[in-house]
């Protein structure tokens, strides 16, 4: 696998692009709308499209694994690294969190970390939809990293 990072740059439309954008495109416009800092990288491989960009005090990660139906788009940003303190009261609040306040969204854990993130396959994905999933997880790791880090963060 050969891939590289690159610094992501406004998406431009050409005369060669469709009526409706690509994937990809949606994607990027979303991510220019909501990065910071010039921050938005993005990495295309064999494998797909993998995507970082800050926003407040997180990280957000999208990825593509490609553009057919039967691909993902998955969006996830770190919130609290593991271990951490009381992790039954942590996870019993992270359950409750995932039935309330998350949306489309949850909570999981990915490694060592405790991620926010949502996923669902390409077929039938709407600009809408990109928008609204990037937007959530953004969000909620923005507004929910400091608190989980102050509660039960190691220190």
């Amino acid at each position: 696998m050969t891939s590289e990072l690159n610094t992501l740059t406004a998406p431009t439309l050409t005369e060669s692009t469709s009526v409706l954008p690509s994937i990809v495109e949606m994607i990027e416009t979303v991510i220019f709308s909501l990065e910071e800092q010039d921050s938005a990288m993005v990495s295309r491989s064999e494998e797909g499209y993998l995507w970082k960009f800050k926003y407040g005090t997180v990280e957000v990660f999208v990825q593509l694994t490609g553009k057919t139906d039967e691909d993902t788009f998955t969006v996830w940003s770190s919130v609290l690294n593991l271990p951490a303190k009381n992790e039954s009261q942590l996870m019993r609040k992270l359950l409750k969190m995932n039935w309330a306040d998350t949306f489309e969204a949850r909570f999981c854990i990915l490694g060592d970390n405790v991620v926010v993130s949502t996923t669902r396959v390409v077929a039938e994905l709407s600009p809408g939809e990109i928008s609204r999933h990037i937007t959530v997880v953004a969000t909620i790791a923005d507004e929910q990293d400091e608190l989980l880090q102050e509660e039960f963060g190691q220190g």
